[in-house]
């Protein structure tokens, strides 16, 4: 999966921190109890793979997410495009890579604001391990996912390989903007939540 570190470099202006200077209202970040253990991402039931079916609605119930998602492409300099902004309840998939619940790593991405404030990933950061993910599929059915851990990583040392390598079982990652934030160039980093399937209801 190529997919360049400046991924989600266009999720991260902090348009609406910077007009009403709400610095104190920044989203919440995760602690370092909700990182992954050293090999955690080995450990814990895993559902078996679906077939391919494109994804078309998220929902994280701890956090009130319920969005629709969209097909995202690469940008011309290889990192991932991103939903309209404007739309605040609305989150994206990579579509030329894995499908959610198919063998594999699957990548949504959404914006944690807009200039008008909070969007659909806001919270993000304040999801814990063992959290639930729900994904429904066009062929009718649900994958569910388990938290294994949210993580905050410095735009400059984003791990590409962990957060978008292959994996030999179902897994979801979950992107958006985190870490410090700066007046000037906004976001310095992203939230990524890991996840795999652990349960699949048909439709």
């Amino acid at each position: 999966m190529a997919i360049a570190s400046v991924t989600a470099v266009a999720l991260c202006s902090g348009a609406w921190l910077l007009r009403s200077g709400a610095e104190t209202h920044a989203p919440p970040q995760p602690s370092a109890a909700q990182g992954a253990s050293p090999g955690a991402g080995d450990q814990g039931h895993a559902a078996p793979a679906l077939r391919h079916s494109p994804p078309e609605r998220i929902r994280i119930p701890s956090i009130r997410v319920n969005a629709p998602l969209m097909g995202l492409g690469l940008t011309p300099q290889g990192s991932l495009d991103v939903p309209p902004p404007e739309q605040k309840n609305l989150a994206g998939w990579y579509e030329a890579g894995t499908t959610p619940g198919e063998r594999g790593t699957a990548i949504v991405a959404g914006h944690v604001d807009n200039a008008e404030g909070p969007a659909v990933f806001y919270d993000l950061g304040a999801l814990r391990k063992g959290g639930t993910i729900e994904v429904d599929r066009r062929d009718g059915g649900t994958a569910v996912f388990t938290i294994d851990s949210v993580e905050v990583y410095d735009a400059r040392s984003f791990p590409d390989e962990k957060v978008y390598g292959a994996a030999t079982r179902p897994e979801l990652r979950v992107i958006t903007c985190g870490g410090g934030y700066s007046r000037t160039t906004g976001y310095q980093g992203n939230v990524v939540v890991f996840a795999h399937l652990t349960a699949s209801r048909a439709g």
